[in-house]
């Protein structure tokens, strides 16, 4: 870091009330020991997941809210703000309390700068693989979508990056909006012989054959280890089925634990499933499929800073989580002794662009493929007064905006958005972009609509996602969060049975009434053949009229009995 740019970050962090002599500050000079991880064992595994398609470093806020209800509650992932840092044993201030949480957003961005990109992603795996000779790089997927340009090349431009990258194998689930043909394209042309597309759940709707290979066998240092690999089992109803209507998904429990004794057999000493379900679901399901040394998921964008172990039948077995959009890479290195694991390290390295030097080949790459679309990309649309993010269990200013622009030009009572976990940030003052809008909104059915409601199909949508967040079963989650509400207010009883979770919705103060009908606006149609004009046009077409956005006033719902939870800040 040159002094300039410390003396920048010296003034930001002044100007938020950061102590200038604190440990935590100084570390904003690289002494080089956040990436010092000292190599352990004989098996080595890196892994990230959820990039949603950000080679560039970013800005991400991690979630205000994420409650835990049952036996969840006070549980990782659902921990948040200081009550993470203090379970987790993270001094607050620090880099690392910016990493994993949400606290003094905005000061911390300043003072610590970017996360992420694929150039200084590179430069770490490369660092970690030269200690660890023979160490699988996993990818968990939800690589191909999320921004302008992987919508633009159909995943191309995520394709040649990961291969670039050293990506052994990965696991899917926004992928397949891309559709069945453009997937296996992908998988059978491009990556053949390069990077193993692992998905034991998805199969054939006629016979039940395996569409991808269910697993990979590698010998790593003299020992035989195993890669499952699980795509998410919700795909053909959190997205649109007509993308995907050959293939049947699912957990698969059952199938699962064949798998895992079949590799077994075969002398695998070390077996890893590599997961898309979320990380509520691989928790339960590691308490009931034995003989797996760990579960590396993702789905559910929780960067949970050490891994959970979990009974079972065999023995225990460790779930994992490394976060979302390139910010984290997790180091999980295994000792095996007597043809099993006995030990292992874990650390969840936080990506800090500045602390990393970009790789001269991704930079190189990077350049290349965004080349063609860098004026489109920089299209400036406005510029925001206030902070911008998505994430947390029930709005974002993000997603306001979205829903302020939609009900306003499509003139809608009420505006739905779909709880997506997936979205960069924006600091105040920033300038907002075309590329800045298409990480919240690139998707391949982005199909604006109008839609006459009474208020009981109201109150039904919103029961309906409330349950797949709230159940208090985990297979029965299928991830994501509420879909965020405009012009409407409502009470939310996480803990209350389906049915009775949605109460006392109003609309200008006056409650909705159930036989009345009001004009909702939305986007994102998961139906076949919806029609209606992208969102980020319309959206586009609103910033560009506003010139500059004001601070969001964020439509959040009254909770009940969520008092003292360790899942809200």
């Amino acid at each position: 870091m040159h002094r300039r740019e410390f003396l920048q970050i010296l003034a930001a962090a002044a100007a938020a009330g950061f102590a200038l002599d604190s440990p935590s500050l100084l570390a904003a000079q690289d002494d080089g020991r956040l990436y010092d991880v000292p190599k352990f064992g004989k098996v080595h595994f890196l892994h990230f997941t959820d990039c949603h398609a950000q080679l560039l470093p970013i800005y991400f806020r991690e979630p205000d809210t994420n409650l835990g209800i049952g036996g969840a509650k006070g549980r990782a992932p659902h921990l948040v703000g200081e009550h993470l840092l203090k379970s987790f044993g993270i001094a607050p201030g620090t880099r690392e309390a910016h990493a994993f949480s949400c606290l003094n957003f905005e000061a911390a961005s300043r003072a610590y700068g970017r996360v992420g990109g694929f150039a200084h992603l590179a430069t770490l795996v490369k660092r970690l693989r030269a200690s660890r000779p023979g160490s699988l790089l996993l990818d968990g997927g939800d690589t191909w979508q999320g921004s302008a340009t992987a919508l633009w090349t159909q995943g191309q431009d995520m394709v040649d990056a990961t291969k670039l990258l050293g990506v052994d194998m990965m696991s899917p689930h926004w992928e397949f909006t891309l559709g069945a043909e453009r997937v296996k394209e992908l998988v059978e042309k491009d990556m053949a012989g390069k990077i193993e597309f692992l998905a034991q759940n998805v199969k054939t709707s006629d016979f039940g054959d395996q569409v991808f290979k269910p697993y990979a066998l590698r010998e790593m240092n003299g020992v035989q280890v195993a890669v499952i690999g699980q795509a998410f089992p919700y795909t053909p109803i959190a997205n649109p089925r007509w993308m995907m209507p050959d293939w049947t998904f699912g957990i698969q429990e059952e199938e699962l634990q064949k798998i895992v004794d079949e590799v077994r057999s075969k002398g695998a000493q070390v077996v890893v499933l590599l997961s898309h379900n979320g990380m509520d679901v691989d928790l339960k399901l590691a308490s009931q499929v034995r003989g797996m040394d760990a579960i590396m998921g993702g789905h559910t964008h929780d960067g949970v800073p050490v891994p959970v172990p979990v009974a079972n039948a065999g023995g225990k077995t460790l779930v994992i989580n490394s976060g979302s959009n390139g910010k984290f890479l997790s180091v999980l290195d295994f000792d095996v002794k007597d043809g099993k694991v006995s030990d292992f390290r874990y650390k969840l390295l936080p990506i800090f662009s500045n602390l990393l030097p970009a790789d001269a080949a991704m930079a190189t790459y990077i350049a290349k493929a965004r080349a063609p679309f860098e004026a489109k990309l920089g299209e400036k649309l406005a510029v925001s007064e206030g902070l911008l993010y998505r994430r947390g269990n029930f709005n974002g200013s993000w997603d306001q905006l979205i829903l302020d622009a939609l009900m306003e030009v499509k003139g809608a009572d009420i505006g739905f958005s779909p709880g997506f976990r997936w979205g960069t940030s924006l600091l105040p003052g920033q300038d907002i972009t075309m590329e800045d809008l298409m990480t919240q909104t690139a998707i391949t059915y982005p199909q604006s609509t109008l839609t006459e409601m009474k208020g009981s199909q109201i109150k039904a949508i919103l029961e309906d996602v409330g349950d797949n967040l709230f159940n208090p079963d985990p297979y029965l989650q299928q991830g994501g969060d509420m879909v965020r509400v405009g012009g409407m207010s409502y009470t939310c009883a996480p803990e209350a049975v389906v049915g009775d979770r949605i109460r006392d919705m109003r609309l200008h103060g006056k409650p909705l009434e159930a036989d009345k009908t009001y004009k909702v606006a939305g986007w994102a149609p998961v139906a076949q053949g919806a029609t209606g004009q992208p969102i980020w046009e319309v959206v586009a077409t609103w910033l560009k009229a506003k010139k500059t956005v004001s601070t969001r006033r964020v439509n959040q719902p009254a909770l009940v009995g969520m008092e003292g939870n360790p899942g809200k800040v």
